[in-house]
């Protein structure tokens, strides 16, 4: 009885649009010990939420988010591929284009998923004829997500710390919802295919994947774009490149990911001309990016990022947009593009 309703619930999954689906137990992550080593050492910057008592508690007993918890359901909704987007040769960085990571081609994950996990709980209460307590987050809450999702059987955790599907690759986002109903838990992915790779490793600009497949997010570029609300360090300026929205570099040198995608239709241009990009006022920015994740790194971060990729290429004629952009209203643009026409002088002086 059970295993047909696990069965069920799993064909209205991927009817839902989910491409992997795994059940496991609320039980403690197996690997917590890792995550509070990694918290200790500080490899979490400024994410202080991350590492107060609440998320602490939470992580170390899944049942603590939902006491009647029995199951927790958990799926792999897709994402772009970045080799969909048109091949830009690394000279194209002197023709003031950025690069927008590939999760956020499209409408904000955290919308377009949510409707789909109501839909599987309806589904599920409609199957079993009575409520189910629940709970449903998609990387919002304090769980050790990749960890227990390897535990459902979904993949394993690669040296880049993403979680990987040998079939899928690991463009995918993770979601799970915690239910108060016992569902037979699959098999955990046991095996290990990342081999002797380091791909990922050498080809990080930063540095930041560390040997035991954690990352030091102090240096991290999806970090350094998205979460960070500060300055980013001169030190690593120049590595960001023209990125200016995370960052697909350890997914791309990945072995696992070199299968034809499926096709997507972007919402946004992932190449977008930093020039213009410089120019958004606070309503344009607003409006262009409403339901986009671009709009978490606030106008300041995003302009912070592109003023910063303007100055790696190195490109004269963005001179008079970040001159402009010296007397922005947000103080984190102004020192970014300062730091920005230096760098253009610089290189001007070395040709």
């Amino acid at each position: 009885m059970l295993n047909e309703l696990a069965s069920k619930i799993k064909t209205e999954a991927l009817e839902q649009g989910f491409i992997l689906v795994g059940i496991t137990t609320p039980a403690p992550s197996p690997h917590l010990s890792t995550y509070l080593d990694w918290l200790d050492a500080g490899r979490h910057a400024s994410m202080g939420y991350l590492a107060d008592v609440r998320a602490r508690e939470r992580r170390a007993d899944p049942n603590l988010i939902l006491p009647q918890a029995k199951s927790i359901l958990f799926l792999a909704g897709p994402y772009p591929n970045p080799k969909l987007a048109p091949v830009r040769p690394t000279s194209d960085v002197e023709k003031n284009e950025g690069r927008i990571s590939s999760y956020a081609w499209n409408d904000d994950y955290h919308l377009t998923l949510q409707e789909k996990l109501k839909n599987i709980v309806t589904f599920i209460e409609k199957e079993v004829g009575h409520p189910v307590p629940n709970r449903w987050y998609t990387d919002t809450g304090a769980i050790q997500e990749k960890d227990l999702a390897q535990r459902a059987g979904l993949g394993w955790i690669g040296r880049n710390t993403c979680l990987i599907n040998p079939k899928l690759g690991s463009y995918f986002f993770i979601a799970e919802i915690f239910l108060g109903i016992k569902l037979p838990p699959d098999e955990p992915f046991a095996t290990d295919h990342c081999g002797t790779c380091t791909r990922c490793i050498s080809a990080c600009p930063t540095q930041a994947i560390l040997l035991n497949r954690t990352l030091d997010t102090n240096r991290c570029i999806s970090y350094l774009t998205i979460e960070n609300k500060g300055e980013i360090s001169e030190e690593l300026r120049p590595k960001l490149d023209n990125l200016i929205f995370g960052c697909d570099i350890c997914q791309e040198v990945c072995p696992w990911n070199k299968e034809k995608p499926v096709r997507f239709n972007a919402t946004i241009d992932p190449h977008p001309n930093l020039i213009k990009e410089l120019s958004l006022t606070p309503q344009e920015f607003n409006k262009k990016f409403k339901k986009n994740p671009i709009k978490r790194a606030k106008r300041r971060g995003y302009l912070r990022n592109v003023a910063v990729a303007l100055g790696n290429a190195g490109n004269p004629n963005a001179i008079p947009a970040l001159e402009k952009a010296q007397d922005d209203i947000e103080p984190l643009v102004r020192v970014h593009a300062k730091w920005a026409l230096r760098a253009i002088k610089r290189k001007g002086e070395k040709c």
